[in-house]
C-alpha cells in the first residue's frame, strides 16, 4: 500500500500550512512543509512529491491582490518546474489563499490547459468585509474531482475577505457544460445557496465554492477543509453531542472535512 508523500508550501504571510499538513498526515500521508525558497533553491525537489498543497493565508499580505504575488513568484522561478509536476500522475489541492494562487496561475480552471493563464478570478466579498462563518456545501454530481468521491455534503467553515467567484459567461459555461465546478455553496436544509446571503458568505456567481480542472486531479476551494478534521471542530457540535445522545447514537470521531484528504491519500492506494 503506497504512502503519497505531499508538499505543503509554506513561505511568506501563509498561516494554515501546519493544519494542511496535519490534515494529510492524519488521512495517512506523509507531509512536509516546505518554504517557498527552499523550492526555488533545490528545483528538482517537487520530483519527490505526489501530491502539492497551497495552504490558506494572506501570501506575501495580500499587497497586489490575494494570491497574485506567489503566484508570480512561481511563474517567474519555477513555471517549467510545475509543469512537469503537473504532467506526471500527480494531485494539487488549493485551500483559501491556495485557491486564489491557483486561479492565477491558471492552473484551475486550466480550459486551455496552460499554466500562466488565468480564466476567473476571486474578488473581494460583496459585503466587502473579512468573512469567517460555518457554511454549507454540496458536491456537484458527476464531477471528476478525486477529493470528493463518495462525498454528497459538507459542513466547513470559511476565512477569507476576497472569495467572490468570477467568470466571463463563456468560460462559466464551460465550467458547468464540463462539470468542473466541484462544490457550491448551499442552504443547511439543502438546496443551493441561490446566492442569498449568509448561505452564500460571498456572492460567489453560480454559488460557486470550488472547482477543478478536466482530470479531477487539481482542485481549488476557498472552504477550509483542514479545519474540520475532528468532530469536536464543528462550530455545533455540542448540540449534536446532545442531540445524538438523546437518539442513541454514538458520537462520531472524524470531521467531515477529513475525507477529502483520505480520498487524495486512496488516489495512490
Amino acid at each position: 500500500m503506497a504512502v503519497p508523500k505531499v508538499c505543503v508550501l509554506t513561505g511568506y504571510g501563509i498561516n494554515c500550512d501546519d493544519e494542511t499538513r496535519f490534515a494529510f498526515e492524519a488521512a495517512g500521508a506523509e507531509a512536509r512543509v516546505v518554504h517557498i525558497n527552499d523550492i526555488i533553491e533545490n528545483r528538482t525537489m517537487l520530483h519527490d512529491f505526489q501530491i502539492f498543497s497551497f495552504p490558506g493565508g494572506f501570501s506575501y499580505g495580500d499587497d497586489t491582490g490575494s494570491g497574485k504575488a506567489l503566484a508570480n513568484r512561481i511563474l517567474n522561478n519555477l513555471r517549467d518546474e510545475f509543469e512537469r509536476f503537473l504532467e506526471r500522475d500527480t494531485l494539487m489541492l488549493g485551500i483559501c489563499n491556495g485557491f486564489q494562487v491557483m486561479v492565477n496561475l491558471g492552473i484551475v480552471p486550466a480550459l486551455e490547459k496552460k499554466i500562466g493563464k488565468p480564466q476567473a478570478a476571486l474578488m473581494h466579498n460583496q459585503s466587502s468585509r473579512y468573512i469567517c462563518r460555518w457554511v454549507d456545501l454540496e458536491v456537484e454530481e458527476k464531477t471528476p474531482s478525486v477529493f470528493l468521491r463518495g462525498i454528497q455534503r459538507l459542513h466547513v467553515p470559511v476565512a477569507h475577505g476576497e472569495g467572490n467567484f468570477y467568470a466571463p459567461e463563456a468560460v462559466l459555461d464551460a465550467l458547468e457544460d464540463r462539470k468542473l465546478i466541484t462544490l457550491r455553496y448551499a442552504k443547511p436544509d439543502g438546496g443551493r445557496a441561490n446566492g442569498e446571503y449568509p448561505f452564500n458568505p460571498n456572492g460567489s456567481m453560480h454559488d460557486i465554492a470550488a472547482i477543478c480542472d478536466a482530470s479531477g486531479r487539481r482542485m481549488g476551494m476557498m472552504p477550509h477543509p483542514e479545519r474540520n478534521i475532528f468532530f469536536t471542530h464543528r462550530d455545533d457540535w455540542t448540540y449534536l453531542r446532545e442531540k445524538y445522545a438523546r437518539e442513541g447514537k454514538e458520537l462520531p470521531e472524524e470531521g467531515e472535512g477529513l475525507a477529502i484528504f483520505k480520498n487524495a491519500v486512496g488516489y495512490y492506494q
